[in-house]
């Protein structure tokens, strides 16, 4: 029997399009409602329009889980079943992902229709990140079907300080480990190791979405000088030296993950020789202003300094700045890999910033490719923000 649902109700006959319905298109519903709670939508004339967690605590104040017929979600645990198998696919049958690496994403939130949940896969352990009450309340239910489709796995569920405080928590929750966790793990991409940490330090412990990067740096580094601005956990750096690179520094300002890095190198220090990069502790900006310049190839990929439009203006002043000193940086016909992964600044927003540093480097660049996460890494068409990681390819004349 399906269970009775808390009723919300739309300002307008129309659902709004995308995931993400907020404050200011929503009645105030009778009742008190739970955050994070399920509840139906209906639009302002009472007509069902579909499923949602409902947090009174967020601007965001709903987040579609199922639009059109009515249908039971009273049981999450069917629901997600249904939801994550189909993402399963995507990843193991149509991209055959786990082939030629035990590290992506099993789960992209809204890109996968489960707003606010994201899952890792670091070997055989899958970190959920958690951006809102909602999932957050069907952990137990997701560990149980995420077990079911890995067997074996330990799951970890987590949620950021920032996302705590923007769901209206006083903060971040405990994080809750259902199985054995390792203190490292060793995964494997493109061949080579990763030193990680599960469930610590930036998103879920490592950073599956700049997979293909990755490996189209290592296709270009061949007898180049490298210089990997923000590496954090060095991927960039050892694929460049992977691909042959004659030389390559990494710079980082957190020593916390200069320490991955450099266990990472020491893992592959077999393969690599003596073209082991050199991770140094540095301010970037400070860095490339004295670096002297000439390198052959620059990668420039920050952490995310917009995670809303209130940060917008500084985070953009930061992104012209880096850009300009990486640019200068590069030598005669050196290649510059940009990135943001800033979901509130687009791609032409973020391009223009691109543009603007060169002409303030005073040096003619070319678009040679635009960058971006993986295929794991789905898209909703009326979401753009699931388009949040940008990069673009420069040559500098």
């Amino acid at each position: 029997m399906a269970q009775t649902l808390p009723q919300v109700s739309l300002l307008t006959d129309r659902l709004p399009r995308g995931p993400w319905i907020y404050a200011r298109q929503v009645d105030r519903p009778e009742g008190w409602i739970e955050g994070g709670e399920l509840v139906e939508v209906v639009d302002d004339q009472g007509r069902f329009v579909g499923h949602a967690h409902y947090n009174a605590a967020s601007d965001i104040r709903l987040r579609m889980l199922w639009r059109g017929r009515r249908t039971d979600l009273s049981h999450p645990r069917e629901f997600l079943e249904r939801r994550i198998a189909v993402a399963d696919r995507l990843r193991r049958k149509v991209l055959g992902l786990e082939r030629s690496t035990d590290v992506y994403r099993v789960v992209h939130a809204e890109g996968d229709g489960l707003s606010g949940l994201i899952v890792d896969r670091l070997g055989d352990v899958l970190v959920c990140e958690h951006h809102a009450v909602g999932p957050w309340r069907w952990r137990d239910d997701l560990t149980s079907v995420l077990q079911g489709l890995y067997s074996g796995a330990t799951v970890v569920h987590r949620m950021p300080e920032r996302a705590a405080r923007r769901e209206g928590l006083d903060g971040a929750p405990p994080p809750q480990i259902d199985g054995h966790l390792p203190r490292e793990v060793h995964v494997t991409e493109h061949g080579l190791v990763y030193a990680v940490h599960p469930g610590e330090g930036h998103k879920t412990g490592f950073f599956c979405d700049q997979r293909d990067s990755r490996a189209r740096i290592r296709s270009l580094a061949e007898g180049r000088r490298v210089a990997d601005l923000c590496c954090n956990g060095g991927g960039f750096a050892l694929n460049a030296a992977a691909g042959g690179a004659r030389e390559v520094t990494a710079v980082d300002l957190d020593e916390v993950v200069l320490e991955d890095a450099q266990r990472s190198a020491e893992l592959n220090a077999a393969a690599l020789g003596s073209a082991l990069p050199r991770f140094q502790h540095a301010d970037a900006f400070q860095w490339l202003r004295e670096c002297g310049g000439g390198f052959g190839l620059v990668v420039l990929d920050p952490p995310k300094w917009a995670a809303g439009r209130p940060e917008l203006e500084e985070a953009t002043r930061r992104y012209h700045d880096l850009n300009t000193l990486g640019i200068q940086a590069a030598g005669r016909d050196g290649l510059v890999a940009t990135f943001s992964c800033s979901g509130a600044l687009d791609m032409p927003s973020f391009m223009g910033i691109v543009f603007g540093a060169a002409r303030r480097a005073e040096r003619r660049i070319q678009l040679l490719e635009t960058l971006g996460a993986g295929a794991d890494h789905p898209q909703d068409p009326d979401f753009p923000r699931s388009r949040y990681l940008k990069g673009a390819l420069l040559r500098v004349e």
